[in-house]
């Protein structure tokens, strides 16, 4: 197996997992924090239920972080932070989150915005994952 073909499973498997917690947020392992953290929940501040674990992507071809278009609400914007929607053997369709306009909650630092995309996982070199968070 190449290394390119490796990182590229690598990669399917850590997104599928994190669609897994996505799909399956609750309030269980309210100990652990960051990207090892085994599922999301509660935020233990407000009681907000998180439901996105955020992630960026990293181009295998120059190392730079993916970015790409988004409208939302008629304005037009580029966002380099991503939620999982889909794994689909070599490829994923991810959904794009642009920075939350209310700025007061610190919580929300993303909304949803409709807009996704698919890429063959070939061309992602790394992912990092973000704090996790509530997305509608």
């Amino acid at each position: 197996m190449s290394d390119n073909r490796c990182n590229e499973t690598c990669i399917s498997k850590i997104l599928e997992f994190i669609l897994e917690l996505q799909k399956c947020a609750d309030n269980t392992n309210l100990d652990s924090t960051g990207c090892d953290k085994p599922c999301l929940g509660p935020n233990l501040t407000n009681g907000l239920i998180f439901n996105t674990r955020p992630i960026t992507l990293y181009s295998c071809c120059t190392g730079n972080l993916w970015s790409m278009p988004f409208t939302l609400n008629g304005v037009e914007g580029e966002s380099t932070v991503f939620k999982i929607s889909k794994v689909d053997n070599d490829c994923a369709t991810f959904e794009i989150l642009a920075p939350n306009p209310d700025t007061s909650n610190a919580l929300i630092p993303y909304v949803s915005t409709n807009n996704f995309f698919t890429i063959n996982l070939e061309c992602v070199l790394a992912i990092r994952c973000l704090n996790d968070t509530y997305t509608s």
